[in-house]
């Protein structure tokens, strides 16, 4: 195996010369930098990187806890992410929870163990009391999520706000029977979206049965299964709000498998504009979130913590936009 001290002969340079080009290459001239890194290359040198991290108490790994990686949203949160890491040195150790609270806990072994320098939280669903006594001692960043009056960096779109502007849209179509499948109610995702839908229907003085507000999961199963439900109803919705976009393609398909048609018998809106929202027949009208955008801002914030460098501030809310394309047709009552 090829050590340190290999390289520093052939260069004729000292071993801490070659340690500087590789960890600080901006504090050692061009000429020598080259120098060294084309006898890396002859030789093959691969670095030792349990000797560097106790050398330097780094580990240039940050960790990522996702909820459910198979959501091609988060995929491109991490994406962006990733790309902001690799730049800067770091790999990306990740934690998919799998929408389990025992997972996601347990994950924050990792950080007290030391085998990562910071942490970013793509779910929160754990105690917020536990979130925040890990802030104090390690890098944290939320990202996706937040935690109510939390001072921990936190990157996010007000799903609120974007759940209103969906349901408004169906509003305005002329719908007043709309129906809305929710994500889990445990978390801050699926509340807001609840609140955003029923806040509208408030105010245009709609009233909601409360048999068409059901909970999902996140899942295409769980929009197809209570989109059943509704369409047994006898009075089924002529609308429906979904809170993500694969409970929508779930809520289509079961319209689809009833012999109805999308958007003519019943209208879909979904969230994320993930990309088969674009491609899913009939297209999706969608609420779409900048994934990779806060995955990149996520990253930079984590970065500047771990370098002890000053945030401007905490709360940083990305823009949501309504996309329309062919779900969704208006209601003439």
């Amino acid at each position: 195996m090829v050590r340190i001290i290999d390289v520093a002969k052939k260069a004729n340079v000292s071993t801490a010369t070659v340690s500087r080009v590789l960890s600080k290459p901006n504090t050692v001239t061009e000429e020598t930098t080259e120098k060294v890194l084309q006898v890396i290359k002859e030789l093959n040198y691969q670095p030792n990187a349990l000797a560097r991290q106790l050398r330097t108490l780094e580990t240039k790994t940050i960790l990522v806890i996702v909820p459910d990686i198979t959501n091609p949203f988060f995929s491109k949160v991490l994406r962006g992410i990733e790309s902001v890491a690799v730049i800067n040195g770091y790999q990306v150790l990740l934690g998919d929870t799998g929408n389990d609270l025992e997972r996601e806990n347990g994950y924050l072994n990792i950080l007290l163990q030391k085998k990562a320098d910071g942490m970013v939280l793509l779910t929160a669903r754990m105690k917020s009391k536990n979130i925040e006594e890990m802030a104090l001692k390690y890098p944290v960043v939320l990202a996706c999520e937040y935690i109510e009056g939390s001072a921990i960096p936190t990157v996010s779109i007000n799903n609120i706000s974007g759940a209103q502007k969906a349901t408004e849209y169906l509003v305005k179509l002329g719908h007043k029977r709309i129906g809305f499948i929710s994500g889990p109610l445990d978390g801050v995702i699926g509340q807001d979206r609840l609140k955003g839908f029923y806040q509208t229907m408030t105010r245009y003085n709609l009233t909601v049965e409360s048999i068409l507000v059901q909970e999902g999961d996140f899942s295409y199963e769980s929009g197809f299964n209570i989109m059943n439900q509704f369409l047994d109803l006898n009075h089924p919705p002529t609308a429906v709000f979904a809170a993500n976009d694969e409970m929508a393609f779930g809520a289509i398909n079961a319209i689809s498998s009833k012999g109805l048609s999308v958007p003519h018998d019943i209208s879909v809106v979904g969230f994320d504009d993930i990309k088969f929202s674009s491609i899913f027949k009939p297209a999706l009208t969608t609420i779409s979130q900048p994934a990779f955008e806060m995955g990149t801002m996520a990253m930079k914030l984590l970065i500047k913590l771990m370098n002890k460098e000053e945030i401007e501030r905490h709360q940083y809310l990305m823009e949501d936009q309504l996309i329309i394309r062919d779900s969704c047709s208006t209601h003439l009552s």
